[in-house]
């Protein structure tokens, strides 16, 4: 896959915040906070593999959400990042049935948020696109871009100047429908990785 020097600084800041967030894990395995980046890091990072890696990687962040709800239920940012993966593994779901069960799913995870947080602008944002979530997903599916998502990039190239503008094509799918949740996403373990004082990671 091409990354540009942007994403590669991605990949490496938030691959270096889940070895963090596994360490730290490791030693509290109660830290809701923790587990939150932690997912939050494997979101962020799910969106550069193929489907079905993403696919692996976003479950592993469902599965940590829904541990820090066990630890702490009403924890808002956690409610969010739960619609957020199941937005995302829903774009992933070529099949509409079984993607508007991840998006009705999606859509009662960010309603709980915004009931935690009313005044969170992000939240009610979330709330307001999910509800168009699935005619966008339909549409996609529809032109065929839908393998194409998340870097779905499985097989090899035949001819390179059409691969290379249905790339580029599929590229900007990608960010529109994904923008909003990763730069959210972002913000939030950025943030989070801010206040819990993480060491830089190693330069190379």
């Amino acid at each position: 896959m091409d990354l540009q020097h942007n994403d590669f600084d991605r990949i490496l800041f938030f691959e270096h915040a889940r070895k963090t967030a596994e360490a730290t894990h490791a030693k509290n395995p109660s830290d809701a906070d923790n587990l939150t980046r932690w997912a939050g890091a494997l979101l962020e990072l799910s969106q550069f593999q193929n489907v079905q890696e993403s696919k692996i990687m976003i479950q592993d962040a469902i599965s940590k959400l829904e541990e820090v709800l066990v630890l702490k239920p009403k924890k808002h940012d956690a409610l969010w990042c739960l619609g957020n993966a199941h937005t995302s593994h829903a774009f992933l779901t070529p099949d509409a049935e079984e993607a508007k069960e991840y998006f009705d799913t999606a859509a009662e995870y960010f309603k709980k948020a915004v009931a935690e947080e009313p005044g969170n602008d992000l939240y009610r944002k979330s709330l307001e696109v999910s509800a168009k979530a699935p005619e966008l997903h339909v549409e996609i599916h529809r032109h065929g871009f839908g393998q194409q998502v998340m870097g779905a990039a499985d097989g090899p190239s035949t001819s390179s100047g059409t691969m290379a503008a249905k790339k580029k094509k599929s590229s900007d799918l990608k960010y529109d429908i994904f923008g909003w949740i990763i730069l959210a996403v972002g913000i939030v373990a950025w943030v989070g990785f801010g206040k819990s004082n993480v060491p830089p990671p190693p330069q190379l």
